[in-house]
């Protein structure tokens, strides 16, 4: 499966760069060998891009589950995620090797019951 930028942006209509200086919400458990990887995507405030990424099933209520980390960081620590940054707010994200789910969801736009 051809996993990068380009087929992304044509498949979902999304940009194809993210700037490598953005901040981002990074979980700890979150590495390419940590499998699926899972993203969504806020509207960016406070100069962060709006994503937060972590690995496993399961999203942590913990408060500290994400740590700010820039986007130019995940080429060593999770590269994969890298192509689907281009993303517009309101997606998200689930791949794993020979999987890859990404999808349009609305209530990420709205402030009211954002968690992080």
């Amino acid at each position: 499966m051809e996993l990068d930028a380009a087929r992304v942006a044509r498949i979902y209509g999304s940009t194809l760069l993210s700037d490598p200086s953005e901040m981002l919400g990074l979980a700890q458990d979150a590495r390419e060998e940590a499998w699926p990887l899972n993203g969504l995507r806020h509207r960016p405030e406070g100069g962060a891009c709006g994503w937060f990424v972590w690995a496993g099933e399961e999203l942590s209520a913990d408060p500290d589950f994400f740590r700010p980390v820039h986007v130019g960081h995940l080429a060593t620590r999770c590269p994969a995620v890298l192509p689907y940054l281009g993303l517009a707010p309101g997606w998200r994200f689930l791949i794993a090797p020979g999987y890859e789910d990404v999808w349009c969801d609305p209530s990420l736009l709205s402030p009211v019951g954002r968690r992080w």
